[in-house]
C-alpha cells in the first residue's frame, strides 16, 4: 500500500494545499465531445437516439420506449420481496432522512413596515424533478432515499428516476424498492448523458423536467452542466472526498477505516488525514495497510490512496483546519479531544462530522442530513441538497397608499438617475389624489 506524507511544517500550506486541489472543470476534451453528441442526438431524436445509446453504452436493447419504463408495480413488488432486515434498514434510514428534511424546509413569511405594506414570500413546491442514481460498480439505494424524500417533503408532485440497467434491463431490487419507500412516482431504466438529455428536453415518451439532482460520472456531471438553464441542475458532483483531523487522541484503527470507507468508493476518491501529532501518521500507515488487505474493493481504494490521498503533518490543529478550509472537501471529520473548539473555524464543507463516534458512513446512510454535497472545493459557494433544492420563491409586495406616498420621492429620484422617467410616472398616477 502506497500513500504519501506531506509536512506542512518543510513545504507550507500554499504548496501543500496545490499538491492537493483539483478542478471540478478539468474535463478530457474526448469527453465533452461525446456529451455534446449525445444531448444533440436525443434532443433532435428524442427516444430513437435514447435508445440507441443505451444499447450503445449499456448494452440493453429495448424494441421500443415502452421497455426502457419501469412501472411503478416494479417499486412495490420488489419492496415486498425485500428480506425483512434489508426493507427495516431502508425504512429507519428513510425516516430519519424525512425528519430531518422537514425540519429544514422553507416556509412562506410576510411582514409589516411602519405605513402598513405587506412584504414576503411565498414558496412553491417545483412540479416534476429528475433524479439521477447512478449504476455500475455498485448499486446505491441511499441515494434513491436521500433524492426522493427531499422532494417528497416538498411537496414535489412527480419524482422522476433514472438508472442505468443491465444489459438485460434489470435495475437492481433494492434500487427499485427505495424507489416504493421514498416516494418515487415514475421509473426509466437509462442512465448517462441520454438520460440527462431525456430529463431536460423531454421525448415523445419522457416528459421534460424542471429540474435534475443527483451524482453521476463525468459524463453525467458534464451533461447536468450543459443542460442547465433549460432545466434547474444541483450541483457539479465530482468524486467523493474525505479530510479528517485529527490529534493525539484519535484512534488510528478509526481513522484508517473512515480513510479506506472514502477510497473504496472510486479510484478518484480522496481520502486525507491532517494531524498535529507526528506519531499517528505512522499508525495510521500501519493500520491502512492491514485494514485493505481484508477489503473486498481493495484495488479500488488502493489506487485512491496512492494516486489521491495523502498524510499530512502540521504545526497545530489551527493549520490543520486551515488547509481543510483550503480544500473545503465533501466530509470533514474533526477527531479531535475538543471537536467544539474547532468547529466555529470551519469555514468551508459539505458535511461536518463532530467527534470520534462519528463517522462518515452515518452520514452516507443513516444520520438524515443529505449525502449529495459538493465536491472538488465547491463548499465554498455550494450547499448540500436539501428541501430548498426543491421549492421556489416567489416574492409578494402589497403596498398601502401612504406607503407608496412616503415612497414616491426616492422612487422618482432612482427612475429620474436611470432615465426611465415612466417608472415614476407609474407610481405618480396612483397617488394623484394624495398629492390634492
Amino acid at each position: 500500500m502506497t500513500i504519501r506524507t506531506l509536512d506542512i511544517r518543510a513545504l507550507g500550506i500554499d504548496a501543500v494545499v496545490a499538491s492537493l486541489e483539483r478542478s471540478p472543470a478539468q474535463i478530457p476534451p474526448a469527453v465533452s465531445s461525446a456529451v455534446e453528441e449525445i444531448l444533440a442526438g436525443v434532443r433532435r431524436r428524442g427516444d430513437e437516439a435514447v435508445m440507441d445509446y443505451t444499447a450503445r453504452f449499456d448494452g440493453y436493447r429495448a424494441a421500443s420506449s415502452r421497455e426502457l419504463a419501469i412501472p411503478r408495480s416494479a417499486f412495490a413488488a420488489a419492496a415486498a420481496a425485500l428480506e425483512a432486515s434489508t426493507r427495516a434498514a431502508l425504512e429507519y434510514a428513510a425516516e430519519r432522512i424525512e425528519r430531518y428534511h422537514a425540519a429544514a424546509l422553507p416556509k412562506s413569511w410576510r411582514m409589516t413596515d411602519e405605513h402598513g405594506s405587506s412584504l414576503g414570500q411565498e414558496v412553491r413546491p417545483l412540479e416534476r424533478v429528475g433524479i439521477y442514481i447512478p449504476g455500475g460498480r455498485a448499486a446505491y439505494p441511499s441515494t434513491v432515499l436521500m433524492t426522493a424524500i427531499p422532494a417528497r417533503v416538498a411537496g414535489v408532485r412527480d419524482i422522476v428516476l433514472v438508472t442505468p440497467p443491465a444489459r438485460d434491463g434489470a435495475v437492481n431490487p433494492v434500487v427499485l424498492a427505495a424507489a416504493h419507500v421514498a416516494g418515487v412516482t415514475e421509473g426509466w431504466r437509462i442512465g448517462g448523458a441520454q438520460a440527462v438529455a431525456a430529463l431536460a428536453y423531454g421525448t415523445a415518451s419522457i416528459r421534460r423536467v424542471d429540474k435534475i439532482v443527483g451524482p453521476g460520472n463525468v459524463y453525467v456531471a458534464l451533461a447536468k452542466t450543459r443542460v442547465f438553464g433549460e432545466v434547474g441542475i444541483d450541483m457539479l458532483a465530482g468524486p467523493s472526498e474525505v479530510v479528517v483531523i485529527a490529534d493525539a487522541t484519535a484512534d488510528a484503527d478509526w481513522i484508517a477505516s473512515d480513510l479506506l470507507a472514502q477510497a473504496e468508493h472510486d479510484p478518484m476518491a480522496r481520502a486525507v488525514l491532517i494531524t498535529d501529532t507526528a506519531a499517528l501518521l505512522p499508525r495510521v500507515e500501519a493500520a491502512l495497510a492491514r485494514r485493505l488487505d481484508a477489503l473486498p474493493r481493495r484495488d479500488i481504494a488502493a489506487a485512491a490512496l496512492r494516486d489521491h490521498g495523502a498524510l499530512i503533518l502540521a504545526d497545530g490543529l489551527e493549520a490543520a483546519v486551515e488547509v481543510a478550509n483550503r480544500l473545503a472537501p465533501e466530509h470533514l471529520e474533526l477527531m479531535v479531544a475538543v471537536p467544539a473548539a474547532l468547529l466555529p473555524r470551519v469555514r468551508h464543507a459539505g458535511a461536518i462530522f463532530v467527534g470520534g463516534h462519528t463517522p462518515e458512513v452515518v452520514g452516507d446512510y443513516v444520520a438524515g442530513p443529505n449525502h449529495v454535497l459538493p465536491t472538488a472545493g465547491t463548499a465554498r459557494f455550494a450547499s448540500p441538497l436539501g428541501t430548498e433544492d426543491f421549492v421556489k420563491r416567489s416574492s409578494v409586495i402589497e403596498y398601502s397608499r401612504s406607503g407608496l406616498a412616503a415612497a414616491l420621492p426616492q422612487l422618482e429620484t432612482l427612475a429620474r438617475i436611470e432615465g426611465l422617467e415612466g417608472h415614476g410616472r407609474a407610481a405618480q398616477a396612483r397617488i394623484k389624489e394624495t398629492r390634492g
